[in-house]
């Protein structure tokens, strides 16, 4: 029996090792399946003029992102705003040939901005803590650079600091940012640490700072700014590969009383710093071809905090793994969509546009799961990461209906964060702009509502789908929000009592809506039926003399000196009543009756993409540029992104698709000035990937895409439940632009719309492409 025993326990763990070997084997397949997309991305496009996006070092939806600064424009001059910050959103514009030094937070293509915390800068030489300016760069610490020493990839960006002769490298985990600088000479180094220095900065931003030199290789702090958000902390760790030599501190700001202070010189080799504005600077003698690798983790709770993160993420001072690790966590998302191209250029703008939409919004916790809320208080996320920088006024059109295919999971938690936002917000509403636990008001709208409605409906609620109900009904209902208390007492936004009257009333129409049909699903009868009420609102603000949506007053007037063209002054908010009074996405069948039938629409529909736009009736819009227009068309913003799709609403549903292909041909290109637009934390590139698919979401909150033109031959979406759904368009070239015949798993379709249950179950989309219109595409037989 003894010996039965022990055989019978030596085949089990023969057994044993042979399973661990195998799932050892699955998971090593598994990780060499993934095909290499990051050699396509590029992420200088975007950099140049109107993309607003930035180059540096981060992982998908990453706390850090890494990154140059070129300039420190000021967002006031004189106590105006100055109109040229606004390119530098992202801290980062192309043309500059200075750099000022790395920051490690940004937002990604932006209109708007904040950020560019703890800004590091290598120097040799002499001491030099002022930035210096673009056209005197020898004034201050800043750098020349080339282009052609310069390296982007996801998740590593490197230059060379010319004037320095310092090789600059640096990668990222989720939440620390980690550093190389390669010196070219024996000499003596210092790395400059700006707490003063920030992305649309102006005096007074910076609240306070607060700095602590733990020990010869390790320093933390926090920094806390009253910018876009008006109360935001931010907590860091610093760690140095090699011991500091010397340090020291300047401070700009002159306060009345520095208590007992005084008695100590707190300038040079003092451990505790604090102030308003604050610079430092680390002293390291530095060999020929020598290394200097630091780290900075950050935190939204405490410098503990960071340093713990530092310690889980980026324990040692590996800088390759760190980098091979990131490009690992790109491929993994990258490979979420399978493009299947012998074109190089469609690649490169189809995975760029993939990374772009994963830049945000960005993970904001510690390793615990502690966070700082909206109340200032401390949170434990403990059943879902939590999010911050929402983007809404954009994302919800296009990026969170593509995150709820092939992001499910994410964007599940991102409601989660959203629903704690409504929390611990004291007007109990959920997010309309928010970051770095603060609601910045920005935008109209109040969209959080359409993507908690998109996931509800698509089954995607791994979140209190009722509790998210309940906060789309109170903050739908808080009255003294922008117009709102008018809106729900006259059915419209009067222009004389809340401007951007006409946009506002049409998009709190389309998130009733949403609200309606999350209701519905929900089988919650009196909320859907109130909030169908409320939807038809749009109807007030329509013109039937002018067919346009036009601003009314508060006596039930239309605004007089109305012109249909004009971004400036009219009722509307980045855009024109031409644009927008297209916008009813969530009933286009009434809104094309309501403007005179398919005819009607269809000729009205065909001018917008081919009249002219002269440039004064948008030069004091500066979201919207000639770059972004077709026609009187504007794809440089998003509300439009829905209007070439209406077509599918007409008899005419293949006036869609060479439109479509316009846009993806003309609009998405390579290179630094790729994006024709604000890439607004990646809808601009959501649009392009559905498109480029060959479908869209018009009304997120549907449960259907329409249909359009797709642009590549073949692709395959890997979902998580394991199918996957692959598009297939034969004959596709850049002549075939109209299609001929759609199949659904080989079974032809005869309306232009796909569900999302048919995306979700797998299987097979097959488009058959022509040089010529199908006019009966989509007719019964």
């Amino acid at each position: 029996m003894k010996y039965a025993f022990l055989i019978a326990m030596t085949l089990a763990f023969i057994l044993m090792v042979s399973c661990n070997n195998s799932s050892l084997n699955k998971n090593i397949q598994s990780n060499e399946a993934l095909v290499d997309y990051t050699k396509f991305v590029d992420p200088m496009i975007g950099t140049a003029k109107m993309g607003h996006t930035y180059p540096g070092a981060t992982v998908p939806f990453g706390s850090v992102q890494l990154s140059p600064d070129t300039d420190t424009v000021p967002f006031a001059v004189n106590g105006r705003y100055n109109p040229d910050v606004y390119k530098y959103c992202a801290g980062y514009q192309y043309e500059d040939s200075t750099i000022v030094g790395f920051s490690h937070t940004h937002f990604s293509g932006t209109g708007h901005s904040d950020l560019g915390d703890f800004l590091i800068m290598p120097t040799t030489g002499a001491l030099k803590l002022n930035p210096g300016t673009a056209t005197n760069p020898d004034s201050g610490y800043r750098s020349r650079f080339s282009h052609k020493n310069e390296h982007a990839s996801p998740g590593y960006y490197s230059v060379l600091l010319e004037d320095y002769e310092i090789k600059a490298e640096m990668t990222a985990s989720t939440r620390v940012g980690m550093h190389q600088y390669t010196f070219e000479n024996n000499e003596k180094a210092h790395v400059i640490m700006d707490l003063m220095s920030g992305i649309y900065n102006y005096d007074d931003k910076n609240v306070w700072t607060f700095v602590r030199v733990e020990n010869d290789t390790l320093v933390t702090g926090y920094r806390q700014t009253n910018g876009w958000a008006r109360t935001r902390r931010v907590y860091f760790a610093m760690a140095f590969s090699k011991p500091i030599t010397n340090y020291g501190r300047a401070r700009y700001d002159r306060p009345p009383y520095n208590g007992f202070w005084g008695r100590f010189n707190q300038a040079e080799n003092f451990p505790e710093v604090a102030g308003e504005k604050i610079k430092m600077y680390f002293d390291f003698d530095m060999g020929k071809q020598e290394k200097l690798q630091l780290k900075i983790a950050l935190s939204p709770v405490s410098s503990n905090g960071a340093l713990a993160n530092m310690k889980k993420e980026i324990p040692d001072w590996d800088f390759e793994k760190v980098k091979d690790d990131a490009k690992s966590s790109w491929n993994k998302e990258l490979n979420k969509i399978e493009l299947k191209s012998e074109d190089k250029e469609e690649k490169i703008n189809f995975y760029t546009a993939m990374y772009h939409a994963f830049l945000g919004p960005t993970v904001y916790m510690d390793t615990d799961h502690n966070y700082t809320g909206l109340d200032m208080n401390t949170h434990n996320a403990d059943n879902f990461t939590n999010y911050t920088s929402f983007s809404l006024w954009d994302t919800y059109r296009a990026l969170h209906p593509l995150f709820n295919i092939i992001q499910p999971k994410r964007n599940s938690d991102m409601i989660s964060s959203m629903i704690a936002h409504q929390d611990q917000s004291v007007h109990g509403m959920l997010p309309i702009w928010s970051h770095y636990a603060n609601e910045n008001w920005c935008m109209i709208g109040y969209h959080s509502v359409s993507v908690i409605a998109d996931a509800i409906v698509k089954g995607n609620t791994d979140f209190d789908a009722e509790k998210a109900l309940e906060a789309c009904v109170q903050t739908a209902k808080t009255r003294y929000y922008d117009g709102l208390g008018y809106y729900m007492d006259m059915g419209y936004v009067p222009e004389d009592k809340s401007s951007s009257s006409v946009s506002k009333t049409l998009e709190y129409a389309y998130d009733d809506w949403a609200i309606a049909q999350a209701a519905k699903k929900l089988g919650k009868e009196d909320i859907y039926i109130e909030f169908m009420e409320r939807s038809k609102n749009y109807k007030n603000v329509f013109d039937l003399k002018s067919g346009f949506m036009r601003p009314k007053l508060s006596d039930g007037s239309f605004k007089q000196d109305f012109d249909a063209l004009n971004t400036h002054g009219q009722g509307f908010i980045e855009g024109n009543s031409w644009n927008y009074s297209l916008y009813v996405p969530h009933d286009p069948e009434n809104m094309i009756t309501m403007m005179g039938g398919g005819e009607r629409f269809i000729t009205h529909l065909d001018s917008l993409f081919t009249m002219d736009l002269p440039d004064k009736y948008f030069e004091n819009t500066e979201d919207i540029t000639r770059e972004g227009i077709i026609g009187n068309y504007v794809h440089g913003n998003e509300p439009s992104h829905h209007v070439a799709y209406l077509y599918n609403w007409t008899d005419s549903p293949w006036k869609s698709q060479d439109k479509i292909r316009m846009i993806l041909d003309s609009k998405y290109r390579t290179g630094a000035e790729g994006l024709s637009g604000n890439d607004d934390f990646g809808q601009m590139s959501a649009w392009y990937i559905f498109s480029t698919l060959g479908f869209y979401p018009v009304a997120p909150g549907s449960i259907n895409y329409a249909l359009g033109s797709p642009s590549i031959k073949n692709a395959v979406i890997n979902l998580k439940n394991g199918a996957s759904f692959e598009i297939i368009a034969k004959n596709q070239s850049a002549e075939n632009v109209y299609v001929e015949k759609v199949e659904l798993n080989g079974k032809t379709l005869r309306t232009p719309f796909i569900s999302h249950k048919s995306i979700m179950s797998g299987g097979n989309l097959t488009f058959y492409m022509s040089s010529e219109p199908n006019p009966t595409l989509y007719e019964s037989e």
